[in-house]
């Protein structure tokens, strides 16, 4: 094994850690209201939790353009950039969290009308959305602070502060909901006290680097740069949300048992990118070093090795997708009207990891280069892609077209970068140059 090979395994395997435990949070909130005897608990955290899912998936670019930027000055060992990059990154996710603060109220009743819950679900919504929305400056800041620890080439950070703040969230919700009897609002309290706790603890890891506190420049610096790039990454992330959420929509519309199938096979989709993420991570810390340092030697051989990886990581779920995916699936539900009709999905489910192969990849060495429009390109291209064959296939296919529109999605994304990735680096090589 190279040192390269090391490198990309150090920052890899603490970010796949905290990638895992990235759902736990949702899941508890469901496990607990799942035994306060009424489905509308249930389905206030499903409506709550999607509609925060939302905001925070549109607001992720402080985490990926923090990393970005920070690696690169990380490489150069401009150390005035690197505290400039988290000043910068800190003063626009608390004004984006005093914005959500503000408009809490609209946001919250636009959301309702749109997702139009029951009264009995809406009203307890209202009361978990109502306390978790007061998490947002700890979730925000938080995104900031994981890019930057990223970016300085430390995964632990991140993965440490994620393991505390879902203990934290399990001692919390367990004590106010079944000592305290807050019920509803128990749920929402602790997953924001978890939050805040979450913060201290990213806020205890930074103290580590408060050597670099002479180097903090005296004003912001270059916002200009950092909300061009963000800009991109945001109108990303709304392709892919829009992709995300006509998926459910379409599927939902085929019945039950499609939707249900649909859940499944896309909770393997999940399981595998979390995986993949980990290494989408170290490309982003690896490569920004790379092109910070100039070391353009060394960035091809990031970017080969990180490919490598990824190919190994591919087989690995193929294979046992290929021989496991009913067992999986019989591990999430019993039901077994859907268990047979997910038998003729089968290939689908197999697909997912060759197709997303290098949509994950490349997304973390677009980010480390902050080729931030490439990527936007390559989203906006998959989304079509979608679209496109969606709307050819449903009409005989059904739900089999979601499927194939999404393995086409994914694929595309990752072949588009894969284009655009040698006018790319001519265009890091001219610029750095």
């Amino acid at each position: 094994m190279t040192q390269k090979d090391q490198q990309i395994l150090h920052i890899a395997l603490p970010s796949i850690v905290s990638n895992i435990t990235v759902p736990l949070l949702g899941l508890i909130d469901v496990a607990i209201t799942g035994h306060m005897g009424s489905a509308a608990y249930v389905g206030a955290i499903a409506v709550g939790g999607m509609l925060f899912n939302i905001i925070y998936w549109l607001f992720v670019f402080l985490r990926m353009g923090t990393s970005g930027m920070t690696s690169q000055a990380f490489g150069a060992r401009d150390f005035k950039e690197v505290t400039g990059v988290l000043q910068r990154a800190v003063t626009v996710a608390l004004g984006l969290s005093v914005l959500l603060l503000c408009l809490q109220v609209p946001i919250r009743e636009l959301s309702l009308y749109l997702i139009q819950p029951s009264e009995e679900v809406a009203d307890l919504a209202r009361t978990y959305y109502n306390i978790c929305v007061w998490g947002a400056p700890a979730s925000l800041l938080l995104f900031v602070l994981s890019g930057w620890f990223l970016g300085m080439q430390n995964s632990k950070a991140p993965m440490a502060v994620a393991i505390i703040q879902n203990v934290s969230n399990i001692i919390f919700s367990l004590v106010l909901v079944y000592l305290l009897h807050w019920k509803i609002k128990g749920v929402a309290t602790g997953t924001v006290m978890a939050q805040y706790v979450g913060l201290a603890a990213a806020l205890i890891f930074l103290r580590g680097y408060k050597r670099l506190s002479k180097y903090r420049p005296k004003r912001l610096g270059d916002m200009r740069r950092f909300f061009m790039l963000n800009k991109d990454i945001f109108l990303r992330t709304i392709c892919l949300i829009f992709v995300h959420f006509y998926f459910i929509a379409a599927g939902a519309r085929y019945g039950d048992t499609p939707l249900a199938i649909n859940a499944l096979i896309m909770q393997m989709y999940l399981l595998y990118s979390y995986i993949m993420d980990g290494f989408a991570f170290a490309g982003e810390a690896l490569v920004g070093k790379d092109i910070g340092a100039k070391n353009y030697e060394a960035l091809d051989d990031t970017v080969r090795r990180l490919f490598g990886w990824g190919t190994a990581m591919m087989i690995l779920f193929t294979i046992a997708y290929g021989l496991f995916d009913k067992d999986f699936m019989a591990l999430l539900t019993d039901e077994p009207t859907v268990l047979e009709a997910a038998r003729h999905y089968h290939w689908w489910a197999i697909l997912l990891p060759l197709c997303g192969l290098m949509a994950f990849i490349w997304d973390g060495i677009y980010i480390g280069a902050t080729a931030t429009k490439g990527m936007l390109t390559a989203m906006a291209t998959g989304m079509v892609a979608f679209f496109c064959f969606y709307e050819l296939l449903s009409p005989t296919l059904y739900n089999h077209a979601l499927w194939i529109a999404f393995n086409v999605y994914i694929f595309v994304r990752g072949a588009t970068q894969a284009l655009l990735w040698k006018k790319t680096k001519r265009g890091i090589l001219t610029t750095k140059h």
